[in-house]
């Protein structure tokens, strides 16, 4: 086996298991945001002691699967890097400026209804699953 071969394979192996770590805290981290969500209402009505305790196990969690998402990241080539980079500063600048504005629409009575966190969190995805493929099909 050359060198180059070996290289290549070292960095499959090695970002194969920084993806599979990647998606086992995110699996994780759903899981405790849907047990800090919905446990309270319907399995201890609303204890205080253990919903605290399921909100700062979704904060732990939720910060591994920050930490495992860099590794996955620093993990990339430098073109996956490049268009990840991309997509997320697109994805946060859209979620900033939609979001502000978003906001607003409510505070200058544009909209009668309360904006929703959720609203942003899809539009954001959206924008970065979008621009993921475009930096995909932009560098092949």
């Amino acid at each position: 086996m050359s060198k180059q071969e070996h290289d290549k394979n070292n960095y499959q192996i090695k970002n194969s298991a920084n993806t599979v770590k990647l998606r086992n805290w995110t699996i994780a981290w759903v899981v405790t945001m849907a047990i800090a969500a919905f446990a309270p209402k319907f399995i201890w009505d609303f204890n205080t002691s253990l919903t605290i305790i399921a909100l700062v196990v979704n904060l732990g969690i939720g910060f591994r699967m920050l930490i495992a998402n860099r590794a996955y990241l620093r993990g990339l080539d430098e073109m996956q890097q490049k268009i990840l980079l991309e997509a997320m500063a697109l994805a946060l600048g859209i979620g900033l400026v939609v979001g502000l504005s978003y906001e607003l629409l409510e505070d200058i009575k544009l909209i009668t209804f309360q904006p929703e966190i959720a609203h942003l969190v899809i539009l954001m995805g959206i924008t970065y699953l979008i621009a993921v493929i475009s930096g995909h099909r932009k560098y092949q």
